[in-house]
């Protein structure tokens, strides 16, 4: 009897070189304060909450609204934290909590800039690796924005 393979669940990556040195991207990542001027899909500013415990183990909740005016709310646990270098965590919208995919973020130094290299993977299905592949290019252009912020990189 032949065994099919199991079909490998799809995964989304994003790749982003800033002029700014790695502890200014993580801090981007891992300062609830910077992290809720850009994160999120909507507007400048749109997140509502961002409680981070940024520690293997630790957790994360962030609150956000898109530009049609609903809020959203995803929440996991950091499994990698390594600072300036690598950021590992579960991801899972209050709506569908049973869905739990996983994201990585790793900064490298980058001829005097940081290269930025994404990964979200373990998507319940092709529709939901779609969806979350807008939702990230419209949050990393918020990033990109915020990265070119004179206060942010003097």
């Amino acid at each position: 009897m032949e065994t099919g393979r199991l079909e490998e669940r799809p995964e989304l990556r994003i790749t982003r070189r800033y002029p700014a040195a790695p502890e200014r991207v993580w801090r981007a990542w891992t300062d609830p304060q910077a992290l809720s001027a850009w994160f999120g899909p909507g507007e400048p500013d749109s997140v509502l909450r961002a409680d981070m415990d940024v520690r293997r183990g630790g957790s994360y909740r962030i609150r956000f609204r898109t530009p049609d005016g609903e809020e959203h709310e995803v929440a996991g646990e950091y499994q990698e934290v390594v600072p300036h270098g690598r950021l590992v965590f579960t991801w899972a919208w209050q709506s569908t909590p049973d869905r739990v995919s996983l994201v990585t973020v790793e900064l490298h130094p980058d001829g005097g800039g940081t290269r930025l290299d994404f990964r979200h993977e373990r998507f319940f299905d092709r529709a939901a690796r779609e969806g979350h592949a807008h939702g990230w290019t419209l949050t990393f252009e918020k990033l990109d924005a915020w990265m070119r912020r004179p206060e942010i990189n003097p």
